[in-house]
């Protein structure tokens, strides 16, 4: 009787790590500080993964951003095309501080196309509001570990 206790604590104690550490379909994300605000950063670092972006998705939570990284500096546009929930963007230079941000992006937006009024290296989306709500604006950082590279 006593094994099985010890079997079912170790399932237990193993089913609440893997739910701890893993969220989005079983993906662990890398974590960031934003305006105060902790986010699970979701990395969008080859072209295929810029062009569908957070398109077909029906919800973003509001602790989650997906951060576009791109090859170099550019004025780089955005659109809401196949994306189902309204987001703020924000544009970053090569250092993860805020350049441009475009906020309550509506989902009927579409086909209009956003883009920054100052070169940037990155972009961030995140759930509509979150610019607001934790008042973000020009020159705020993105503090991440490491920011990623390009893949291709």
């Amino acid at each position: 009787m006593g094994v099985l206790y010890a079997v079912i604590i170790v399932i237990i104690t193993v089913a609440v790590f893997i739910g701890y550490k893993t969220m989005f379909g079983g993906l662990a994300y890398p974590q960031a500080s934003f305006g105060g605000v902790s986010l699970n950063i979701e990395y969008a670092t080859t072209e295929a993964a810029r062009e569908r972006g957070l398109g077909g998705r029906e919800s973003i939570p509001s602790n989650y951003g997906m951060l576009f990284v791109f090859p170099k500096d550019g004025y780089y546009g955005f659109w809401m095309k196949d994306t189902l929930v309204p987001l703020d963007m924000f544009w970053l230079n090569d250092k993860g501080q805020v350049v441009y941000i475009a906020r309550d992006v509506a989902t009927s937006t579409y086909p209009n196309v956003f883009y920054p009024s100052a070169s940037a290296r990155y972009v961030l989306e995140t759930a509509a509001g979150f610019a607001q709500a934790h008042d973000i604006a020009t020159g705020t950082p993105l503090l991440l570990k490491n920011f990623p590279s390009v893949l291709q």
